[in-house]
């Protein structure tokens, strides 16, 4: 039986200009003058239907069922519209055209301290919630112990959910939503905010909730490991459309091997050595800016150098998102070539050196206490997808101490 069914969903959004609050009294007087006009713009803005110009639409006839028991993975890169979807099958916004059926209560966690009331304590957020989910009083009473010792909050039950912290938000939230007996449950990305050692319970949970309760879930996250783990099946959404569903591996692997944005600039410069191009390559010399923790990671850095000397370095360093950095592979250049011209390089890094999250490469021309040419940071952004490795559950990165193990060629400029 189907507990969820979407049929040609869509939802716009209209942009527009802010209005400016007036902070003076002659401000307020001109505002009410103009305060017709104003309305007659609002007006005539709500008929102009076909101006596509002012609209945006986060989704775009997407259609699915879930069954009743199943538990669906939702991907999509960041912006896809995963988000938006979500909202509206926990009623909190409308959709612009299209249908959804739902059969049950649902219990939505989409961001930190959703459907919690800051002034409230932890219990009576407790209550609030199981209140509005249709539960009795006797009915929370025989949950409150489980959900209390589940979220790790005993000491803070009675202080305002406002002094809580966000991963102390994260918990209870999630043990209410998973405790209080919806049919229906809906989780976003927001576990990312805890510990390693909490995402693990939540995910135990949700197994549990699923194989041994017989209830839905919908589960949204970039952690490929626990969608493919915990998922019958997953949907894979890119701005704002559906463009698979499926097995979850094999929508996995879509996802992974979708295409997308690249960095690939011919450049031309004053310097007198420079990069003229630096691209991100799999394996499969495809350009990518996503990678899974078992791919190599490829760089193709192609260079004019006019100046030549035997001490001259390619230096790579990656960064993580805060730009810390996490190590730097200098090559010297000396051992592949003895003079100037251009020159195409591929640099592959093992993998199992960096885990899942963001990063970009710092990359330069160097002559050791001399000078650096050509200094780009902050480029190439990359994305590692953990699909599965026995490191995701310690939630640290590899490779601060030791370079990976890399495979270095030259190659030539039309290869």
């Amino acid at each position: 039986m189907n507990v969820i069914e979407v049929k040609g969903l869509g939802k716009k959004y209209r942009i527009g200009k802010a209005e400016k609050k007036s902070e003076t009294l002659v401000g307020s007087i001109v505002n009410g003058l103009k305060q017709p006009l104003e309305n007659l713009r609002k007006i005539r803005s709500l008929t102009r239907l076909n101006d596509e110009e002012d609209i945006v639409w986060a989704l775009r006839d997407v259609s699915f069922d879930v069954k009743e028991g199943e538990v669906l993975g939702i991907i999509g890169h960041n912006g896809a519209g995963k988000s938006t979807l979500l909202k509206i099958l926990s009623r909190i916004t409308e959709p612009s055209v299209g249908e959804v059926q739902i059969k049950g209560r649902v219990a939505a966690l989409l961001e930190v301290g959703t459907g919690f009331h800051p002034e409230l304590t932890g219990r009576e957020n407790v209550y609030m919630n199981g209140t509005i989910l249709g539960m009795r009083k006797k009915e929370i009473d025989r949950k409150l112990d489980e959900i209390v010792a589940f979220s790790g909050v005993e000491k803070f039950l009675d202080t305002p959910v406002k002094f809580y912290s966000s991963g102390m938000r994260v918990r209870l939230g999630f043990s209410v939503a998973a405790h209080l007996e919806p049919e229906i449950l809906i989780i976003d990305e927001v576990l990312a905010v805890g510990d390693a050692e909490f995402q693990r319970k939540c995910l135990g949970k949700m197994q549990d909730v699923s194989n041994n309760q017989g209830r839905t879930v919908l589960f949204v996250s970039h952690n490929m490991g626990a969608v493919e783990t915990l998922c019958h099946k997953a949907i894979l959404i890119n701005r704002g459309t559906l463009e698979g569903i499926g097995q979850t591996d094999e929508i996995i692997k879509q996802y992974l091997t979708k295409e997308i944005k690249y960095f690939r600039k011919k450049r031309e410069s004053s310097e007198l050595n420079f990069f003229r191009s630096i691209v991100l390559l799999n394996h499969e010399l495809e350009e990518t800016d996503i990678f899974s923790h078992t791919e190599k990671i490829g760089l193709e850095v192609e260079i004019q150098l006019a100046e030549w000397s035997n001490d001259l370095e390619l230096a790579l360093s990656v960064k993580n998102s805060v730009q810390r950095r996490i190590f730097t592979k200098n090559i010297q250049l000396q051992e592949f070539t003895q003079g100037e011209g251009v020159f195409c390089f591929r640099v592959f890094f093992e993998p199992g050196y960096l885990m899942a999250g963001e990063y970009t490469f710092m990359v330069y021309i160097n002559k050791p206490r001399v000078k650096a040419f050509d200094l780009q940071e902050s480029i190439c952004p990359f994305t590692i997808v953990d699909t599965g490795s026995v490191f995701s559950k310690y939630g640290s990165k590899m490779g601060d101490i030791f370079p990976p193990d890399t495979e270095i060629k030259l190659v030539g400029i039309n290869d």
